[in-house]
């Protein structure tokens, strides 16, 4: 992939969409979350169109405070798993990502809670909340098992859309690409729906 990655969304849709593009301005990959699912159901594109699905993430259970969000090519076969990591994630966001075995190979977490705090309260205040995308820059620090920085999505300033940047960590292998966008992109409507 030619990081960095912009993902972005527009905050008035009725089903969340992320489109994912390179840094050539390239389609990577479209994020549709399917509506009215008891469970959290993910489709991932490869186009804007929305013609060639390439996976589909999927939540193991109705009520998510720590559920695991299986993820799979359309063509089958396991890429891997993302899990809430329960009590620790009502405060400050942690998640674990997994492999396809099912073996832990990397963590997720957020840098400063305060900073998403901050920016939830003030986007909510009238007229001035739209302001919040400009102020405030969540961020969010991938780490494999030997604690070293595989990747970091950090909120950017935007108007009436949510727009991230995912930036390669030295320690980010080819191998690992495809789940680390993927389990951030989860991770980001997670919280998006958490506020």
């Amino acid at each position: 992939m030619n990081f960095p990655l912009t993902l972005s969304f527009k905050i008035l849709a009725l089903a969340s969409q992320i489109h994912v593009q390179d840094g050539a301005g390239g389609t990577v990959a479209y994020v549709k979350q399917k509506l009215l699912k008891l469970r959290e159901d993910i489709d991932v594109f490869a186009d804007k169109e929305q013609t060639r699905l390439q996976y589909n993430i999927k939540a193991d259970r109705v009520i998510d405070f720590s559920a695991r969000y299986n993820i799979t090519r359309a063509e089958g076969g396991a890429v891997g798993s993302l899990k809430r990591k329960g009590m620790r994630s009502l405060w400050r966001a942690n998640y674990e990502i997994f492999n396809g075995a099912g073996e832990h190979v990397m963590t997720i977490n957020e840098e400063n809670v305060w900073v998403r705090v901050w920016d939830s309260v003030f986007g909510e205040l009238p007229f001035i909340g739209i302001l919040s995308g400009y102020l405030f820059h969540p961020a969010y620090r991938v780490t494999n098992a030997q604690g070293e920085l595989v990747a970091r999505l950090v909120k950017q300033p935007a108007f009436f859309e949510g727009k991230f940047q995912l930036d390669s960590g030295p320690a980010l292998t080819a191998e690992a690409e495809p789940l680390v966008l993927l389990s951030l992109l989860t991770m980001t409507l997670l919280e998006r729906a958490r506020g």
